[in-house]
């Protein structure tokens, strides 16, 4: 539903941009400097604003709508044409009372449309819509919950508590449910910078190839690797996002042993991510790979290895790092990334000290 709207003082009203339109690829999302300048410029219209990465931003304007005097659709627009006339986007947003809705809503919006989403309209809207549309459902789940015949939000949010829970276990079914019924209390306010790498990478064609996959894993993680050793740092973390071909996505993250900035151990964390996603015949547009926790890696501990090929894999690590100080990221790789057919497009590695979303 597109329109103005404007209701009590009391209503949350919560817009989700996105800056990307729906038929660019990810790599056209905007990078760390300019996300900043972005950042930056809606904090003119409200200070609640909150960084989705890589491509998205929120905003709550239900403070400043008195400020403006304009309904909360007006205030969207008003974003939308700054960020038109400043940086060149036409943003897909969505409006509603919570960020969840605000988010769904703007998935189904053209590039330069707002999508709103009514209080009074939030059951109506949802209950038609397949249970991938919720931000907590991923491929694996909508499998094991279509063996049992639930399909859409409606067919969720009607199922008595008892039968969700052992079908998913108290906590997750609790949270399904109330995402079901359109509950989502989580506020849109800055967090805590928290350092990290990011690198994505958008395939020339949707993938449905399980060695192409993995072969993309891996070549994101030896540009994050070698970024990570020439800015001297290591990372704690590794968060993988897979973009799919209907625009929906899976995030999965891992907390590694110890802080590294060695290849292979990301590695190993990013193909146990992808392998836990049970892609199997996924239709994949775009992947994003994310090192995070970073620290100075004078700073952090080592386990010390009795196995000396750990020290030769490092030693070939740091010439294959000069190699490509000299001659470019695509120098040299992995033995999987050669052939693959985006092996001359490195991946854009972004860094940043965003918070999460």
């Amino acid at each position: 539903m597109t329109g103005d709207d404007r209701t009590g003082p009391r209503q949350r009203h919560i817009a989700h941009l996105s800056l990307t339109a729906p038929d660019i690829a990810s790599d056209a999302a905007p990078d760390g400097e300019r996300y900043a300048d972005i950042l930056d410029l809606l904090t003119g219209i409200t200070p609640h604003v909150k960084a989705v990465p890589p491509d998205a931003v929120q905003l709550d304007l239900t403070s400043a709508l008195r400020y403006f005097d304009l309904s909360p659709y007006r205030v969207v627009q008003l974003a939308q044409l700054r960020l038109k006339a400043l940086h060149g986007i036409d943003a897909r947003a969505g409006l509603a009372g919570n960020r969840m809705l605000a988010a769904m809503a703007a998935e189904t919006a053209a590039p330069g449309e707002v999508v709103l989403v009514p209080a009074e309209r939030v059951t109506a809207w949802l209950r038609p819509r397949p249970v991938t549309a919720l931000p907590e459902v991923d491929r694996s789940l909508a499998t094991t919950l279509g063996r049992y015949g639930l399909h859409t939000i409606g067919q969720i949010a009607d199922l008595p508590a008892a039968t969700l829970q052992r079908l998913l276990g108290v906590g997750r079914a609790r949270l399904l449910a109330e995402r079901a019924r359109g509950h989502d209390p989580r506020p849109v306010a800055p967090e805590e910078p928290a350092a990290r790498l990011t690198a994505d990478l958008a395939l020339e064609r949707d993938c449905l190839d399980p060695e192409r996959q993995h072969r993309s894993v891996l070549g994101l993680v030896e540009h994050l690797g070698h970024r990570l050793r020439g800015a001297g740092q290591v990372a704690g973390r590794v968060i993988l996002t897979v973009r799919y071909a209907d625009r929906s996505a899976s995030t999965r993250a891992k907390r590694l042993a110890e802080p590294t900035d060695h290849s292979p151990a990301l590695a190993s964390a990013a193909l146990e991510l992808l392998a836990g996603l049970g892609l199997q015949r996924a239709r994949v547009r775009a992947f994003t790979v994310r090192a995070e926790d970073l620290r100075p890696a004078e700073s952090a501990p080592r386990q010390l290895s009795l196995d000396p090929g750990d020290d030769r894999a490092r030693a070939a690590e740091a010439v294959a790092d000069r190699i490509r100080r000299r001659f470019g990221a695509t120098a040299v790789g992995p033995p999987s990334w050669y052939g693959h057919p985006d092996a001359d497009r490195p991946p854009r590695v972004i860094a940043s000290t965003t918070g999460d979303p």
